[in-house]
């Protein structure tokens, strides 16, 4: 793009952006009003958790949050409720029983969940544990007619360890300012992924799957895992295959349980497992689907220009998704509830998406945004007709402030629309990105694109896709001030002059 060109973005940006700073108080005392004092956010969170449970994407709970949040929009008077299908996702997945104890040296019940995507045991079974390392493709031929019908532990690096810190944590002014700080590297662009790191990277990959297909030879019965972080109980969950039909049956462990057998087997001892894991994939339909409501803009002139709010509805499985992402969800429904109770004033139309396929790859958000905004690749009217996307994927914590993903000219506005938030400890702007989750599909077709900074709470350390991501991880104070603050600037975009100033982008 030419150089005028940008300047003429910037320029419209800085008139825009002087149309609008106004914050409307009054509007704001109305939220604030009913945000906090008839707040439904952990009614909303508890059904999404306690009630509805899991919600892995294509599962039948996940069916469930589709039917009861589409209800939920119109019990509420939103309009244009739609469960919309964005393609095609493949087969949904389902457990339906989950045991795993340690027999020999000694009994002990474990706690473990079988890997996503993977198929079930088929039956109990009974077998002994064998702890297979591979270093090198040479050493997969001293396996080789030793592990039929065996259980298999891999090395892991995974301890658990005590902890001498705090697992919740809210963030400091020194680190909110830290936040706001640009960073410019060097090094020609290449990062941290210099060209030796990066084929150490391969060759690791490569001996995985080849450890894998030999393991699936030789016909072992099960493989246990243990994976990053956790500990005292808590375990992270991951993806199996999801077009591997003849996968073999995997199950992730808390490190404690996990590691307990490797010593055990390391020091020359028995270990014998029993368990049984039943799974289903579920076939009859394969598409993945987005939850969509809105309230009309008033303004003649207005209401066909959008602004929209969402966060993504599936979750992982172990647990019940409650800071992964019901918190995002129950918000974002909230701030919609809070809108039309008020009776605020919104000249554009507002549309809330609550987005599936979001923990496989961003897959509601980006194929909407593609489907919506754009045809054979290029903006359509839709996207010169909308303002602003807001979203929430963080967790629990309050929001401190707002990722501006390098829009520039929107600094000043939010700036001005965070006054009001200053009290509760909300103030921060950042030019800087954030990446993960569904704001990156606006941003990516050149729509405003914003993501929250919140307080981490023990996010990374407890609960983002572990077992123990479950309703008493929820901060009420937090989600209560989350809806409003949200509320508030939904509001304040709606109702500008302009649209949300946009950054320079090309379409080939």
């Amino acid at each position: 793009m030419r150089i005028s060109a940008v300047l003429g973005f910037l320029f419209l940006g800085l008139q825009a952006l002087a149309q609008n700073t106004q914050v409307d108080y009054e509007s704001i005392y109305k939220i604030k009003d009913e945000g906090f004092n008839n707040s439904q956010v952990m009614d909303i969170a508890w059904n999404l958790t306690d009630r509805i449970g899991p919600r892995l994407t294509g599962s039948e709970g996940l069916k469930k949050a589709y039917d009861w949040t589409s209800q939920k929009y119109k019990d509420w008077g939103l309009t244009n409720v739609k469960v919309e299908a964005w393609g095609d996702f493949g087969p949904g997945w389902e457990v339906d029983k989950n045991y795993l104890a340690m027999t020999v040296p000694y009994y002990q019940a474990m706690i473990a969940i079988p890997k996503a995507w993977t198929p079930g045991t088929g039956k109990e079974i009974t077998a002994e544990v064998v702890y297979v390392e591979i270093n090198s493709e040479e050493d997969l031929a001293k396996y080789k007619g030793n592990l039929k019908g065996k259980v298999v532990l891999m090395p892991t690096t995974i301890n658990a360890e005590n902890g001498f810190e705090a697992d919740a944590h809210r963030y400091t002014e020194e680190e909110l300012e830290g936040l706001t700080k640009v960073t410019v590297r060097g090094g020609g662009g290449g990062g941290n992924f210099s060209a030796s790191r990066m084929s150490e990277f391969r060759r690791a990959s490569n001996l995985r799957r080849a450890a894998y297909t030999m393991l699936k030879e030789e016909g072992v019965a099960m493989i246990l895992n243990t994976s990053r972080g956790g500990g005292q109980g808590t375990f992270f969950t991951s993806n199996g295959s999801r077009n591997d039909d003849s996968a073999l049956p995997e199950m992730e462990m808390a490190p404690e349980h996990y590691n307990r057998m490797v010593r055990l087997l390391q020091k020359g001892e028995k270990v014998m497992v029993e368990a049984e894991t039943k799974t289903r994939f579920l076939k009859n339909d394969t598409k993945g689907y987005n939850v969509l409501g809105e309230i009309q803009g008033s303004d003649a002139k207005l209401k066909n220009e959008v602004v929209m709010l969402g966060a993504h509805l599936d979750s992982w499985f172990a647990g019940t998704g409650a800071t992964d992402n019901a918190a995002g969800s129950a918000v974002m429904m909230e701030a919609m509830r809070i809108l039309k109770e008020s009776g605020v004033k919104l000249r554009r139309t507002v549309r809330i998406a609550l987005w599936s396929g979001e923990e496989q790859g961003i897959f509601g958000s980006r194929n909407y945004a593609q489907n919506t905004f754009m045809t054979d690749k290029k903006p359509n009217a839709a996207h010169q007709n909308f303002s602003a996307y807001y979203n929430m994927d963080n967790g629990t914590g309050a929001i401190r402030g707002i990722y501006l993903q390098g829009n520039e000219a929107t600094k000043g506005l939010f700036e001005e629309w965070f006054k009001p938030f200053h009290d509760i400890g909300a103030s921060t702007i950042t030019v800087n990105n954030t990446g993960g989750t569904d704001h990156l599909a606006f941003d990516g077709i050149g729509l405003p694109g914003f993501q929250f900074i919140q307080d981490p709470i023990a996010y990374s350390t407890r609960t983002h896709h572990t077992n123990m991501d479950v309703f008493e991880a929820l901060e009420e104070v937090d989600l209560k001030k989350n809806a409003v603050i949200i509320a508030a600037l939904v509001m304040q975009t709606a109702n500008m002059d302009a649209k949300m100033p946009r950054k320079p982008k090309e379409f080939k």
